[in-house]
């Protein structure tokens, strides 16, 4: 403990230039700063800086050993804040962004208020990008592949698209064989937010076959109405296995030309990077992962 009050000592000297000041934001006297420094001097048997009457200034020895310092002070700081987080309760406003997909989180984020009642959510729901740390976010839930180096990733799950229709629609419509079948269809589409563009439905085509213009029977920027139309019999959508996996047990829908639709996704949460988060964030992320998609490995 003497060592690390050396130190301490030691870094303050070199950064104020003077014992004065430095005692003075230590609380002890000039002189009792002069004796720490040249106690370290004496073990490290070398002069950590130069004195003069009218400034004091760092050896070559001295500017090496204040970056080690510097290091040393700071760990110690860290083992502190990560023990003294350990034991507090999480608490606080939690500003999260997350994607217009909210009949997969939401169950989870009401189970998540009823278990730390003291954590303030403060949610977003949107499908634009989002800057995590310009914009304040504590986390944010997104899918594809993490592309800023600044924020940390935790991978929640991965789900499928499916193309999906009511036995209602497709006995009285006739299934669709092949996906050029599908321009005979009414087609529930989704159109991006963001860009205003409509989701190019993942089908897997012949190169010999031209892009397909489906029919647009129905456009909306939410997962939710697809559902509800799809469910009504109103036609064909491509939906995330995610949203319909009920709706498909129970038999209300059923999908279609499984061997022509190739995509998957991944949702991550993400957060900036810290080595010590605080707790409401470092609680909330690992209750995503736990039970957003529950057999999902979210390690990556």
């Amino acid at each position: 403990m003497d060592s690390l009050s050396g130190f301490t000592v030691f870094v303050q000297v070199a950064e104020t230039r003077s014992f004065v000041a430095a005692g003075r934001l230590l609380g002890v006297s000039a002189s009792a700063v002069g004796k720490s420094v040249a106690r370290l001097e004496e073990k490290l048997n070398v002069r950590l800086f130069h004195r003069s009457t009218r400034s004091i200034t760092l050896t070559a020895e001295g500017t090496l050993f204040l970056e080690r310092s510097r290091r040393i002070l700071a760990e110690i700081e860290a083992a502190e804040l990560e023990l003294s987080q350990a034991t507090a309760a999480p608490r606080g406003r939690l500003r999260v962004s997350l994607p217009l997909v909210s009949a997969l989180v939401l169950p989870v984020l009401g189970e998540f208020m009823r278990q730390y009642p003291q954590i303030e959510l403060d949610l977003d729901f949107t499908d634009r990008m989002v800057d995590v740390i310009e914009e304040g976010f504590d986390a944010v839930v997104r899918t594809g592949e993490p592309a800023d180096s600044r924020l940390s990733a935790r991978r929640l799950g991965s789900f499928q698209m499916l193309l999906v229709a009511s036995p209602e629609y497709l006995e009285r419509r006739g299934i669709p064989k092949r996906p050029a079948d599908l321009t005979g269809h009414s087609c529930l589409h989704y159109r991006y937010p963001n860009t205003g563009k409509l989701e190019v439905w993942p089908l897997r085509m012949g190169s010999q076959e031209p892009e397909l213009q489906l029919p647009t029977s129905m456009i909306c920027n939410n997962i939710e109405t697809r559902v509800c139309f799809a469910l009504q019999g109103l036609g064909i959508a491509c939906l995330p296995d995610f949203a319909i996996r009920q709706a498909l047990a129970d038999g209300h829908l059923q999908t279609v030309l499984d061997k022509h639709v190739e995509r998957t996704g991944t949702f991550r949460v993400l957060w900036p990077a810290s080595r010590h988060p605080a707790p409401k964030l470092r609680v909330f992320v690992d209750f995503l992962c736990e039970r957003v998609f529950p057999s999902a490995d979210s390690t990556a």
